[in-house]
C-alpha cells in the first residue's frame, strides 16, 4: 500500500469515527450525505459555523452519544 492510500485510508476511518461518535451508525446513508450537503453550506466563521463547532468541541469531551431509540431511521443497504 502507497503511502497515499494508508493516508486516504486513515483519513476515512477518522470520519467514519466521527459518525459512530455521533450516534449515527444505523442512519440511513442518504440522510447522512443530505445532512454533510447541508453543512458543507454553512460559510465558515458564521454564527451557525461558531454554534455547530462548538456542540462537536463539547462532544468530543463526552462519551459517544447513544441514539439507538432516536427516530433515525436504519439502512437497508
Amino acid at each position: 500500500m502507497t503511502a497515499e492510500r494508508k493516508r486516504e485510508a486513515s483519513e476515512k476511518s477518522l470520519l467514519g469515527g466521527l459518525v459512530v461518535r455521533a450516534g449515527l451508525c444505523r442512519a440511513d446513508r442518504a440522510f447522512l450525505l443530505g445532512g454533510l450537503i447541508e453543512l458543507a453550506s454553512v460559510a465558515p466563521g458564521s454564527t451557525e459555523h461558531r454554534r455547530l463547532r462548538e456542540i462537536g468541541a463539547e462532544a468530543f469531551k463526552g462519551p459517544t452519544l447513544d441514539l439507538s431509540s432516536s427516530s433515525i431511521k436504519e439502512t437497508s443497504e
